[in-house]
């Protein structure tokens, strides 16, 4: 079901001491657009409507971005330095409480499982899946950073996977990639899942799922 654009009043203010007047107007602008792409498609979201949703000036808009696919690139890319975020600051707890790479990587994944449990509402939608449904939508440019994105997932994950393998052989053969792309398909997957089934805890699940067959994959107890 199409959700209308949340007015200014529902969209969480960016706040922050660092941030100037112009630069926590251009970050609610960004939140505005998150939420409505997610919700209303590319296509389907305006201008017009992100301007009076955010209470300013159509000029005002053009102040921070140049058109709308500049809007879709910066947006992308805040998303992604986000999602970055998280996976570092997940990776080095992890790093920090556990040395031997398999036990190491179980840990990263049982995080990431209990941070997804914490959220008390449906995951409101992946930007990256986003772009990937509407590709004909954006431009190049954002498709490439797309792109981009899903590749360092399966670079990261295969850097785990990797360092795993020099200490411990499967129990099976494993295709290192294939298996880091498994984890990202995971995720994405489980979004929409626990919209379709109302179930905010299926991600969680499926990650203590996909954990377990790490866990098996290496024979480890």
């Amino acid at each position: 079901m199409t959700q209308q654009l949340q007015s200014a009043e529902t969209v969480p203010v960016v706040e922050s001491a660092n941030l100037s007047k112009g630069e926590r107007t251009r970050e609610r602008i960004l939140d505005i657009a998150y939420d409505s792409i997610i919700h209303k498609g590319f296509a389907g979201t305006s201008i017009d409507e992100l301007v009076e949703a955010a209470g300013i000036t159509k000029s005002g808009f053009f102040y921070h971005f140049k058109d709308k696919g500049d809007l879709a690139r910066q947006l992308l890319i805040r998303f992604l330095a986000e999602d970055d975020a998280v996976m570092d600051d997940l990776s080095e707890r992890a790093r920090k409480l556990v040395d031997d790479p398999l036990q190491r990587f179980l840990l990263f994944l049982n995080l990431y499982a209990e941070l997804v449990d914490e959220m008390e509402e449906l995951h409101p939608g992946c930007l990256v899946a986003s772009v990937v449904y509407q590709d004909h939508a954006f431009d190049r440019e954002v498709q490439k950073l797309n792109s981009e994105a899903v590749m360092r997932w399966r670079l990261r994950f295969t850097e785990w996977l990797t360092a795993i393998d020099e200490k411990y052989d499967p129990v099976f053969p494993i295709d290192r990639e294939a298996l880091a792309d498994g984890l990202s398909a995971i995720v994405e997957g489980s979004i929409i899942l626990a919209k379709a089934l109302n179930d905010p805890r299926l991600m969680g699940k499926q990650l203590r799922l996909f954990r377990d067959m790490v866990k098996n994959a290496y024979g480890a107890t």
